[in-house]
């Protein structure tokens, strides 16, 4: 018998072998594998986008909203109404018992409040508009006091108006209103439409007729262009529009040397200051014109 040949001998065709290289899609996907942006997406990117899409389809429930919306209002509340943040006193510095009550009536809170509930920089515009209020500084003090610092407007005139009397400061900011001028003897009183934006001037005139003070009424606006220093006996200094503190001392300089003011004099017109004029009172008119109708002496003799 003949011996049965081997597998592979030379006599029978070979077998074709397995290739060992990847496909064209496997080659392309590891080639695309290798770039770090792909990668990024794969491990950072979906799982994100997974998550992302977990909790919109979660929260798409009205039901689930207003359960965490619910949660998450009790959950802030818990914490904002801790004892350590709660107010529960106002105090008022640097104020009349008059301003600090107003003040109180601006502010409207109900306390105890938690100071996350407290807007400071509203209060503090609430504050700073009324009108004696100069400057306000509004804080929460540790213990919790809500603390409003004041620094109050001083009134240095009467405005004399319309509808009434006003007290202003030297800047001519209106503070309160007054019912009568005695209330207020000692400060001066100004008058006229516009007086108050030229407060600051009338200050100057008052401080320079101190040598009148005894004499002096008030000033008067006219025209909201210049002032009418007015006298008793209806006495008027009529101030230029540019100067008038200067044209003052200079009258006031001759009355000290002449006693100018001291005379039948109605007003001192003193608008144009290279040509001041004089205007006499009714009485000393009269008596000039009869003197000027007397006749001259020795005229009846003859």
């Amino acid at each position: 018998m003949r011996p049965l040949a081997r597998r592979g001998s030379r006599g029978e065709a070979a077998r074709p072998a397995c290739d060992p290289a990847p496909s064209r899609l496997a080659y392309r996907l590891e080639r695309m594998w290798l770039r770090p942006w792909v990668r990024r997406i794969a491990r950072v990117g979906l799982p994100l986008t997974a998550l992302a899409s977990a909790v919109a389809w979660y929260v798409s429930e009205p039901v689930r909203v207003a359960a965490v919306t619910d949660r998450v209002a009790e959950l802030r509340r818990a914490v904002e109404e801790r004892p350590e943040f709660m107010v529960k006193l106002l105090a008022v510095d640097g104020a009349s018992p008059e301003l600090a009550q107003a003040v109180r009536d601006s502010v409207e809170i109900s306390f105890p409040i938690s100071s996350f509930d407290l807007d400071l920089d509203a209060l503090h515009a609430d504050v700073s508009s009324i009108d004696a209020v100069a400057q306000a500084r509004v804080r929460i003090k540790p213990g919790g006091v809500l603390q409003v610092e004041i620094t109050e407007r001083q009134p240095a005139l009467v405005w004399r108006r319309w509808d009434g009397l006003i007290l202003v400061d030297e800047t001519g900011h209106p503070i309160a209103a007054t019912e009568r001028r005695a209330d207020w003897p000692e400060l001066p009183l100004i008058a006229g439409e516009g007086a108050n934006d030229a407060a600051e001037e009338a200050v100057r005139l008052y401080a320079a007729a101190e040598p009148l003070k005894d004499r002096l009424r008030g000033l008067a606006r006219m025209g909201e262009r210049r002032w009418d220093l007015v006298l008793t006996n209806n006495q008027r200094i009529m101030l230029p529009e540019e100067r008038a503190v200067a044209a003052l001392e200079r009258l006031l300089a001759i009355h000290e040397a002449r006693d100018l003011l001291d005379r039948d004099i109605a007003a001192v017109d003193l608008r144009l200051p290279k040509r001041p004029t004089l205007r006499l009172t009714t009485h000393a008119v009269e008596e000039l014109r009869r003197i000027r109708n007397l006749a001259p002496i020795g005229e009846e003799d003859q």
